[in-house]
């Protein structure tokens, strides 16, 4: 069944104020701006970024598990996690070269945040070159080696203390607030296609009625019959 049909089928078993927050918050999400964590340790943290991704209208995440299994902690998740696009690489002796390729392929510009000469403070990240993913290392070591050298660009927050490092959640939450201000404000096509709003509506609509599953399986049955 399809999302179009999908949608048809299970739109009639929510509410319509439901339904309409549901197109009211597709209205604001972005595939423009995308972020990538590498090898994340801690799930608390992985969990507070999907957080922020949802709260601001990031609507995919890439996580790419080379060493570090990627796993939700369900108290700071808050359940923000099904509301996302969240797709994983771990089938690969190099999961970030197999990312890499994926996103180049999709036009994605890898940017790589890191405390470098050639990192462009947040402040002057131009967001109109063309869409982007923001990629966060791990917590100890930051993005690879690996990852360095396949960025197209790379992003730093200016920083005035003795510390000269930020939590990673943290960092997530400063860079995604800011970009997506910076995106909002701007004159680019940053909103999802009618094909991207009605996958994910599916996928929502799937996510909310209960035995949807079920449900759709029904349909099926009686349109073949």
């Amino acid at each position: 069944m399809n999302d179009k049909m999908v949608i048809s089928v299970l739109s009639g078993l929510i509410t319509e104020k439901r339904l309409n927050r549901f197109e009211e918050i597709l209205s604001l999400r972005t595939k423009y701006f995308a972020i990538g964590l590498e090898d994340i340790y801690y799930s608390q943290n992985a969990s507070a970024v999907l957080r922020t991704c949802e709260c601001f209208g990031v609507q995919d995440i890439h996580v790419i598990e080379n060493y570090n299994s990627y796993n939700i902690n369900p108290m700071v998740v808050k359940g923000s996690d099904k509301w996302l696009t969240i797709r994983r690489y771990n089938q690969s002796e190099n999961n970030s070269n197999e990312t890499v390729k994926s996103l180049k392929s999709e036009g994605y510009r890898i940017v790589a945040t890191s405390l470098n000469k050639k990192s462009v403070e947040l402040a002057d990240f131009d967001v109109e070159r063309g869409k982007f993913i923001i990629l966060f290392g791990n917590e100890h070591q930051g993005v690879s080696k690996d990852m360095m050298k396949c960025a197209d660009e790379y992003l730093k927050i200016p920083m005035c203390g003795f510390t000269q490092s930020l939590n990673l959640s943290v960092s997530a939450g400063i860079i995604i607030s800011l970009l997506m201000q910076k995106i909002r404000n701007s004159n680019i096509n940053w909103q999802l296609s009618p094909q991207e709003k009605e996958s994910i509506l599916a996928q929502w609509l799937k996510n909310s009625v209960k035995n949807s599953q079920m449900i759709i399986n029904r349909f099926t049955e009686v349109g073949d019959n």
